[in-house]
C-alpha cells in the first residue's frame, strides 16, 4: 500500500511536517480559485448516475434512493489517512444511520480492486462505488487538477496517482457529504477544499433523522 502523504490526524506540529506547506498552499490555490463552487447545494436535485460498485456491478442512484434517504461521501482513497478515517467513523455510525432508515455509499476514483481493499479494510458493511476517471466528480464540479509540481512530489514520495486512480493522475476529488432524500433533492451539503475537514456524522444522521419523521 502506497504511504499516506498528508499528516496523519494528530500529527507533528506543523513545523515538523514536510507536507505541511504544500498541503497549505494547495488549499489557499482551491479556495481562491472558487473549486467546489458547482457543486450541488441544498434544494439541489442531485445529477443521475450510474456507476460501478466495487464489485463490478452497476449501481443506479434510482436504486440506491429506493431504500430511503441516502448519504454520499466523495472520497480520495485508502491512501488519504483523512478518508480512512472518515470512512472508518462511517462504519461505527452506520448502525444509527440505518436505524433512521438511511444508507451510506461511499464513491472513489480508485481502480484495480484498491476500492475494494478500501471498503472490506475499513467498512465491511458499506456499499464503495467506484468513479472511474473522476467522471461523477467532474459533472459535479468536485475534481480539480493538482499541478505537476505536486503530482511530481507525490510521485517522489511514493505515491503513483496515475496507477491508483488509472489515469494520467491529474486530478483529485474534493472530498464531499451529500444527504439527498427520496426525490434526489439535496438536503444536507459539505464540501470543503480542506480534505482536513469532514462532515460530522452526527449532523449528518440528524438530518436524515429528520427526513425519516417527515416521511422524505
Amino acid at each position: 500500500m502506497s504511504p499516506p502523504l498528508e499528516p496523519e490526524p494528530n500529527s507533528p506540529p506543523a513545523g515538523q511536517d514536510p507536507w505541511a506547506r504544500p498541503t497549505d498552499d494547495l488549499i489557499a490555490r482551491l479556495c481562491q480559485s472558487g473549486a467546489g463552487s458547482r457543486a450541488p447545494r441544498i434544494g439541489d436535485r442531485f445529477a443521475d448516475f450510474a456507476l460501478p460498485d466495487s464489485h463490478g456491478h452497476p449501481v443506479a442512484l434510482h436504486q440506491l434512493l429506493d431504500r430511503g434517504p441516502l448519504v454520499l461521501g466523495f472520497l480520495r482513497g485508502r491512501w488519504c489517512p483523512y478518508c480512512a478515517r472518515e470512512l472508518g467513523t462511517w462504519h461505527d455510525a452506520m448502525p444509527r444511520l440505518e436505524a433512521a432508515g438511511g444508507r451510506f455509499v461511499a464513491i472513489s476514483a480508485e481502480t484495480g480492486g484498491r476500492a475494494e481493499d478500501f471498503r472490506r479494510e475499513i467498512a465491511p458493511a458499506a456499499t464503495m462505488l467506484c468513479d472511474v476517471d473522476h467522471g461523477l466528480a467532474l459533472l459535479l464540479g468536485l475534481a480539480f487538477p493538482i499541478g505537476e509540481g505536486l503530482r511530481r512530489r507525490y510521485a517522489a514520495a511514493g505515491l503513483d496517482l496515475g496507477a491508483i486512480y488509472g489515469n494520467s493522475g491529474q486530478l483529485l476529488p474534493i472530498t464531499a457529504t451529500f444527504v439527498l432524500d427520496r426525490a434526489g433533492i439535496v438536503r444536507f451539503a459539505n464540501v470543503d477544499p480542506d480534505f482536513r475537514r469532514r462532515a460530522d456524522p452526527n449532523a449528518v444522521i440528524a438530518v436524515v433523522e429528520a427526513l425519516a419523521r417527515s416521511g422524505s
